[in-house]
Formats: C-alpha cells, structure tokens, sequence
C-alpha cells in the first residue's frame, strides 16, 4: 500500500471498501436526490481510487497525508458534479477531478513564482476545464476553454505552462524490454559543432544496413512500435526481431 502504511489520514486502507460500478450509480442518484448516508458511502468506496492517484505523485517531498485529503476534495467535487444520464463510468470522470486538485496544491505550493496575472487566468482555466468536463463528460480543448473565459488561446497556452510542475531531465518517457529512455536522452545541443559529422556518419552506417534491418530500426525507433509489434507486421518472430535489431547496432556502433 502507499508509502507502506496502512494508516493515511486516520483511514486504514486495508479495510477500505471497493464499490461496483452498479453500486455507484445507484448511490450517485441517491446522492443527487439530496441522501447524505450515500454520499458518504460514495466517498469512502472511492477512496482507493484517491490512494492510486496520488501514488503517482511519491518523491516530491510532500505530506502523504496532505496529498490524500486534497485528493479527497477532488473525489468530492466529482461527486457533486458527475452526471449520472451520462455513458461514461464515474471513475473515468473522477480521477482528472482528483488529479486537478493535487495539482493545484502542488503548483500553489510550488517555490517557482508566478505574476499575479498569470497565476489568477491559469486558475480561470482550470476552473472553465472543470465546468467543461462536468457539463459535456470529457476534456474541452484549449480554444474552447479560452472562449468560456473570453481570454486569447495564446495567453491561456502560457498561463497554463507558467504553472506546470517542473520536469525532471531523469523523467522517464518510454520504457521498452527494460531500456528505459529519459527526457535527458532527447536533450541536443545545437552548437555542437561535430553533430554534423556526427549525423553524416551515422547516415552512412545505417546505409551500409540490409534492407530488412533498415525497416526493423525504422518502425522501433521512428515509429515506437515494439519488437513484438514489428514481428508481426513483418512476419518473423519476437526473437528474429531482437537478434536483428542487436547486429544492426553493433555494427552502427562500430561504424561510428
């Protein structure tokens, strides 16, 4: 469980209910009607819900508890906001609610500082988000967003950068097979005055390739398809496929 406790906020998530999704539904409806035992019960059957989201958030140097009841602000605004003649699950609709509100505690807290100005159009944003996606069940795009809060696209494309978390240069942004690629992996440096030799050379070697192994590197790393993925799209097996992709970069590799 989150952090290895089985304490957070005073709950013990170890006997924390989980709801199907019929009873949520019938809950959800009594809940509009005005019953607050339902309403209860909704917020405790979901908060396994808050515990998954808020797991993704570990390292930070936040409060675990702090994170578990602003997320339980969320779930609460979900509750009231979700519409039940909707076709979408309500925990499709809850977890952006939750992770909104972590993320707004997190930027709030943030050391990084932001104008005034910026920081009061990015919180209209997120507000009109919300509005949005409770009044048509999915997530509104930028220009409309920008249309409810009568603001240009541009400024609430900045606004809303401003207050973004920072992104690690260790962030992990694909995984394959164990080979883990990180944002630092796609950093270049323009001014380095070999890249240029560096690519001439490294279009030679792939040029030196046979055509099969040309086409196995293409749909791996320029089109992010898997090694299982290409095996069935060129007919070979997972194990063709891996032998290949290895001699292919040894041998650019050694070119290089």
């Amino acid at each position: 469980m989150y952090y290895n406790k089985v304490d957070i906020s005073g709950v013990n998530t170890s006997k924390l209910k989980v709801l199907k999704e019929s009873e949520k539904i019938e809950l959800l409806k009594k809940a509009k009607a005005g019953d607050k035992s339902a309403r209860e019960q909704l917020i405790n059957g979901n908060l396994r819900l808050v515990l998954s989201v808020i797991q993704r958030f570990i390292g930070r140097g936040e409060n675990p508890d702090d994170l578990f009841q602003v997320g339980c602000i969320g779930l609460i605004k979900a509750i009231d906001h979700f519409d039940v003649s909707q076709p979408v699950k309500f925990s499709t609709y809850a977890v952006p609610m939750v992770l909104g509100e972590v993320r707004r505690y997190l930027r709030d807290n943030s050391p990084i500082r932001v104008s005034r100005s910026l920081r009061d159009l990015a919180y209209k944003a997120m507000q009109a988000k919300e509005k949005l996606t409770a009044k048509y069940q999915k997530d509104p795009t930028i220009e409309e967003i920008a249309k409810e809060i009568n603001a240009k696209k541009e400024d609430v494309v900045i606004a809303l950068e401003s207050i973004s978390d920072p992104l690690s240069l260790y962030e992990p942004v694909y995984s394959d097979a164990g080979d883990t690629l990180y944002v630092l992996d796609q950093i270049g440096d323009k001014n380095d005055d070999n890249s240029w030799l560096e690519e001439i050379s490294l279009k030679e070697a792939i040029n030196m390739l046979l055509p099969r192994e040309k086409n196995i590197l293409f749909l791996r790393f320029f089109q992010g398809k898997t090694q299982v993925e290409v095996a069935n799209e060129i007919g070979i097996s997972q194990a063709q496929v891996s032998r290949l992709e290895k001699g292919a970069l040894d041998r650019i590799k050694e070119h290089m």
